[in-house]
């Protein structure tokens, strides 16, 4: 899941998911909303999907892409639990949110 997240693109495409909630949304949607070619953004939703950090519906003719918050959360967690060897981890908070 990390290494799906290391790239730029991906987690942009990810945060905007994460952003649009259990609706989800189109290919076409993230696009125009990110200003990324089609082609391009389909290659990043599928290492998304194969990360299991979104799933994936076929709505008609449309697929509609939603970030999965239980695989997110997993992550939050194990890294919480597992980043600081047991002790506790202190988070400062950002002056600025990505």
């Amino acid at each position: 899941m990390l290494n799906a997240l290391a790239h730029t693109q991906r987690l942009r495409v990810f945060r905007a998911l994460v952003v649009a909630g259990p609706g989800g949304l189109t290919p076409s949607t993230l696009a125009d909303q990110l200003d990324v070619a089609r082609n391009t953004l389909s290659f990043h939703l599928k290492e998304l999907a194969h990360a299991g950090l979104v799933s994936i519906e076929q709505q008609g003719r449309n697929l509609i892409y939603r970030a999965e918050y239980g695989r997110m959360d997993g992550l939050i967690g194990y890294l919480t639990e597992h980043c600081c060897q047991g002790g506790v981890c202190e988070v400062s908070p950002s002056k600025t949110c990505c």
